[in-house]
């Protein structure tokens, strides 16, 4: 698959709406009058490059190095520099945009243990972090336990314990808040959710006082694997027979059970969510890197919330598994839009002020979902993880987590699709630092496409003059190079 391609501007025909949205809000931004101007003002370049990323190449002794130790460096990308003479040899079973990645840094696979990076599946990297001692220089791509955050009915303890946490802080006369909690602000960002079959009881009591859509998730399946609505409980009449007669022995599937967001934000008259990356480095101090780009994945059907329709897939799951089975499927653009040009196109319908707000929010969410485990995973400097985030934005501009994925898909169906994973691959093999190229102790807050949105209690400063400020859907445009560890930035 080609490593470019040009992005359309419109969302994808699949999806529905038009191009002319975007285009609007891009005329504003460009302008330099409010609200543009002000955009401009929160980050940086309007919704472009951000902070200069520094990507040129050499020996590694620009900006970075004049911080020295433990400093915190402005300015990040590629250098083709470093203290290693050979090249970095890796192991990895898969055969998609990480493959093509390490092989374009000039990084040499290796089938024996003399490997200095692994990418494999959680469970064989938790087997591997039980089993065998790692060299200081070793790394891979999962932190011990960190189930904690990507299964899903983990995940719901620990937010719903941080949610208790935080609301006894607030609701307490004694406690001051401190400057962080004012920031992070409630844990109210997840549906109301219960754990089956464990709290079947109490779920069917909020089920009788407030009815509507629900929805049933397996704990260990994915790609939208044995998901289905209900709005009776007759409904899940199977799933409850086999939790009554299953044997003693024999352990039910666990599933969580949500209610549904009826309302969502509809593009064209379709149903979205969105797909975005984030990057912890280390869980102590606890390091978050927020990439810029992602993209929204779309039904190939006009939403509906008839009840005559609930058990329609192509209506209610944006799971791109599910979806390329639709006749409709376009292979295209693969029902997915470019995170930047949906930020531009509810720009154009609802202003840079709300649409900074509503982005700014979703960041504050993934660090909020990092918050509720940060004393749970077990931090390796082994170890580091990129997690796929899965975000709904209802109609009235509120973003929900849906879920945190340990192993986002990195194939790519598109050809953008495969510039965003390469690219971001790639800037993310920069900050894990295996070749050494930046100073000891420097941590860069910006590189490439990624920024680092949260550090040991200190969430990214907001800018003076404005009280929103994010980088998520900024520009990060770069091709994938051929060249051994670099980055080409495009115009």
């Amino acid at each position: 698959m080609p490593g470019a391609d040009k992005k359309a501007d419109g969302p994808p025909s699949s999806a529905g709406g038009n191009s002319s949205g975007a285009s609007r809000g891009a005329r504003q931004i460009r302008s330099g009058g409010e609200p543009g101007n002000s955009l401009q003002a929160r980050q940086g370049s309007s919704l472009g490059s951000g902070p200069s990323t520094g990507g040129t190449t050499g020996s590694g002794s620009g900006a970075n190095s004049s911080k020295g130790k433990g400093g915190v460096s402005n300015s990040g990308g590629s250098t083709t520099g470093g203290n290693s003479n050979s090249a970095m040899r890796f192991k990895t079973t898969f055969r998609n945009t990480i493959y093509d990645t390490l092989l374009r840094r000039g990084w040499k696979e290796t089938t024996e243990n003399d490997w200095d990076f692994y990418w494999a599946d959680r469970e064989y990297i938790y087997e591997l972090l039980d089993t065998v001692h790692l060299e200081n220089s070793q790394r891979v791509n999962h932190y011990r336990n960190g189930r904690e955050l990507c299964r899903k009915d983990l995940l719901i303890k620990n937010l719903k314990r941080a949610k208790r946490q935080m609301d006894k802080k607030a609701r307490s006369e004694d406690a001051t808040l401190s400057e962080l909690d004012m920031v992070l602000g409630s844990y109210d960002f997840f549906p109301v959710t219960y754990i089956l079959p464990g709290e079947y009881a109490i779920f069917v009591e909020e089920f009788k006082r407030n009815q509507g859509v629900w929805i049933m998730k397996p704990i260990g399946k994915a790609q939208g694997k044995g998901i289905f609505l209900f709005t009776k409980l007759s409904q899940i009449s199977d799933w409850r027979t086999d939790f009554r007669w299953r044997p003693e022995n024999q352990q039910v599937e666990t599933y969580v059970v949500q209610r549904y967001i009826s309302s969502p934000y509809l593009v064209g008259g379709k149903k979205f969510d969105l797909r975005l990356y984030a990057l912890v480095s280390s869980f102590f101090p606890l390091e978050i890197y927020l990439f810029r780009g992602g993209f929204a994945r779309f039904t190939n059907s006009r939403y509906s919330n008839n009840h005559s329709d609930i058990a329609n897939s192509f209506i209610h799951l944006t799971n791109v598994a599910v979806q390329k089975t639709s006749e409709n499927y376009n292979k295209q653009h693969g029902g997915k839009w470019d995170l930047r040009n949906l930020k531009l196109y509810m720009m154009s319908k609802h202003g840079p002020e709300r649409i900074n707000k509503l982005f700014y929010e979703i960041q504050l969410v993934i660090i909020k979902s990092l918050l509720s485990v940060e004393k749970i995973i077990m931090n390796d400097k082994h170890c580091f993880e990129l997690y796929g985030y899965d975000i709904m934005i209802d109609e009235n501009l509120k973003p929900w987590l849906l879920e945190v994925n340990a192993s986002p898909s990195l194939s790519a169906n598109t050809s953008s699709d495969y510039q965003l994973k390469c690219g971001m691959l790639n800037d993310m093999l920069d900050i894990i630092d295996l070749e050494n190229r930046k100073p000891e102790g420097v941590v860069q807050e910006h590189v490439g496409g990624f920024d680092l949105v949260y550090r040991d209690g200190n969430v990214t400063k907001k800018n003076e003059g404005c009280m929103y400020t994010t980088f998520l859907g900024a520009d990060w445009q770069r091709t994938p190079s051929t060249r051994t560890g670099t980055n080409s930035t495009q115009s």
